[in-house]
């Protein structure tokens, strides 16, 4: 795996992780009863990015170092995944 490979790959990962984060206990401010005057009353009450980044870095790294040693170490490589095309 080439240095931009696997920075690509971090970044891919890091954003999938944060996605599948963002709803995980979420309330609307419908379900606190606080909404806020020119927000729609499904928007988040308490949206706590800051520790939603924090795990998704966390996350995207640990599956990150799994994948890379998966690769680097040639438990799976290229010709394992041309056969499964045939």
């Amino acid at each position: 795996m080439s240095l931009t490979g696997g920075i690509v790959l971090y970044s891919v990962l890091w954003f999938l992780v944060l996605f599948v984060l963002l709803p995980i206990g979420q309330k609307s401010q419908a379900d606190v009863g606080q909404v806020t005057p020119g927000t729609p009353a499904g928007a988040p009450h308490e949206p706590r990015l800051k520790k939603k980044l924090i795990w998704a870095t966390l996350i995207a790294a640990l599956i990150w170092g799994v994948i890379a040693y998966v690769i680097i170490g040639g438990i799976i490589t290229r010709a394992d995944l041309e056969a499964w095309t045939r």
